[in-house]
């Protein structure tokens, strides 16, 4: 009864905005910091065509990040395009994602030649952001299916990792990605890695660089989120709630 509760229109409209509203109090009620900026600095402060990609686990704090580079940089425009899946999971998390000024684009990652990288495809050679989870929507954890780095070898755009951390969340064990759920008046750590060229050909030899680059921005702001003092001042920005 809950389940086909759950799957109605109504239902999850309600969810969605409540989702929402909640997260958009974490993101304004957390002191987030960059970690590595330089990285993201070319593609975040103007149009410049590039897929972020980062593990499903961090998916709630991500729109942190939207909301911080459209702070930063607000001559850029950013409207990401966001790939989910046509699963009602995927539907739910495209009308959150709309609250953060993103777009949903319907699809899977596993998919080359889906509608969905199409649609895809037609954004970066606009010269738009897109964003793709690629262990989502139900994993294996951290295990990249191909369609990232087929996108980014046929677009030509390059991947950039990029991770969240906050000091104060809940990790959801029982989840097949154990999801960090982020919790209000915490600090919140954006890490962005260095950015991913895929060749034409071959691209999915680069599966294992990708994944490992997604790991390490995870860690690197988790990094950050457990001990500030150590990291070089030099790969911080602070922005104020």
């Amino acid at each position: 009864m809950l389940r086909r509760l759950s799957r109605h229109p109504a239902i999850q409209a309600v969810l969605a905005w409540a989702l929402g509203n909640y997260l958009d109090l974490v993101i304004r009620t957390t002191r987030w910091s960059l970690v590595g900026e330089g990285h993201g600095l070319p593609f975040l402060r103007r149009r410049v065509p590039v897929i972020l990609a980062f593990w499903h686990e961090r998916l709630a704090m991500m729109p942190a990040l939207a909301v911080v580079a459209r702070r930063l940089y607000p001559q850029a425009g950013l409207e990401p395009r966001v790939l989910v899946s046509r699963h009602r999971d995927g539907r739910l998390v495209g009308q959150v994602v709309r609250r953060f000024g993103a777009t949903m684009v319907h699809g899977s990652s596993s998919r080359g030649g889906s509608a969905g990288t199409l649609e895809l495809l037609r954004a970066l050679r606009a010269g738009e952001v897109v964003v793709i989870t690629p262990d989502g929507p139900r994993g294996p954890r951290r295990v990249a299916a191909p369609g990232v780095v087929q996108l980014a070898a046929i677009s030509g755009a390059p991947i950039l990792p990029v991770a969240a951390a906050t000091s104060n969340c809940r990790i959801l064990s029982r989840s097949w990605d154990r999801m960090v759920l982020p919790l209000p008046f915490g600090r919140g750590v954006l890490a962005i890695g260095a950015p991913i060229t895929v060749a034409r050909d071959g691209s999915e030899a680069m599966l294992p660089a990708v994944e490992a680059a997604l790991t390490a921005a995870c860690e690197a702001a988790d990094a950050a989120v457990a001990d500030p003092v150590a990291m070089p001042s030099t790969h911080w920005r602070s922005i104020a709630p």
